[in-house]
């Protein structure tokens, strides 16, 4: 699977290389330290992730050519006309409407402002605390992925810095509060509430919910955005090079609510039933995360109930 990953990324590379930026060169050579080429955004493909289940939609060799507003009018048109005639004279398996919106020529301002649903200051550079606070991190994973093959302008680049440079402290603060907030309530709590009162469908969505609160915690404190949910777990086995607290969520992903461990069993909120493997295992997991946590400096000691330091990671330096 790395090797077709590793071949559709440099597939991409090549047509850019041998095609595009011959045409950029003989065609707009008085732009073309203006146009910024890569291949970034949506798909699968600028994740790595690419395999042969990929190819039953939007797949298909081709780069994004990102430029100033100002330039759309002057020559972008022209440019973006000229991409997708070269694109058309190759064989382009499965190059869909779709796919075709997440290639070919765009503004700067454009690709940054419909990835993050905002509107973004690519030309200041800048952005709000309220903005990163609204911001989703598969958004901003997205934002930030793939390659930049050249930029000799820097203003594309300049805004993919200020994104990879992760978010402002206080923002960071509350995001990690907020996940540990939600692991605590529903894999720590409200999991063993809804087993002792035999309710099965909702203890199964208490450990769904732990495990995405779980996921995106860890992601927080390596200071990396997660990607799409189906990619999540597969980014951060990456990450964990350990492969301790991978392998707990995978296990936790396995198991199923054991009915059998709650019966004759009263719910005490200070009294793990450790019966069940989904208690025992969640308490692991919280142990991982108080250990990242306490790495990070956010808080002095290790215990695996992460509410009860929520309001010690609000506080500022």
């Amino acid at each position: 699977m790395g090797m077709q990953n590793d071949d559709v990324r440099m597939k991409n590379r090549r047509f850019y290389d041998e095609h595009v930026a011959s045409l950029i060169h003989e065609n707009f050579g008085e732009y073309e330290s203006r146009i910024a080429v890569g291949l970034s955004g949506e798909g699968s493909d600028c994740f790595g992730f690419d395999d042969a289940i990929s190819r039953d939609h939007d797949f298909g060799t081709g780069v994004c050519l990102w430029i100033p507003s100002e330039d759309m009018d002057v020559y972008g048109r022209e440019l973006d006309r000229a991409y997708r005639a070269l694109v058309e004279e190759k064989d382009r398996a499965f190059y869909t409407e779709r796919l075709e919106e997440r290639r070919g020529v765009m503004t700067i301002h454009d690709f940054y402002s419909n990835i993050l649903r905002i509107d973004c200051d690519t030309n200041g550079c800048t952005m709000s605390e309220r903005q990163w606070m609204t911001l989703d991190h598969a958004c901003l994973a997205t934002a930030v992925n793939g390659e930049v093959y050249r930029d000799d302008l820097g203003a594309f680049t300049a805004f993919r810095n200020l994104l990879l440079g992760y978010y402002p402290d206080r923002v960071w603060r509350i995001r990690i509060a907020e996940q540990m907030h939600n692991y605590s309530a529903s894999l720590q709590v409200n999991y063993a509430r809804c087993m002792t009162r035999g309710d099965k469908v909702a203890a199964e969505i208490c450990k769904v919910k732990g495990l995405e609160a779980a996921m995106e915690l860890f992601f927080l404190l390596k200071r990396v955005y997660p990607p799409y949910y189906k990619w999540t777990y597969r980014s951060l086995t990456k990450l964990d090079e350990a492969g301790e607290l991978s392998g707990r969520l995978s296990e936790l992903a396995g198991l199923s609510c054991n009915m059998e461990a709650w019966e004759d069993t009263k719910y005490h909120p200070n009294r793990p039933n450790y019966k069940d493997r989904i208690v025992s295992i969640a308490d692991d997991i919280g142990y991982d995360l108080s250990e990242m946590l306490k790495l990070s400096g956010l808080i002095p000691h290790m215990r695996p109930y992460l509410e009860a330091d929520v309001q010690r990671v609000l506080q500022q330096k």
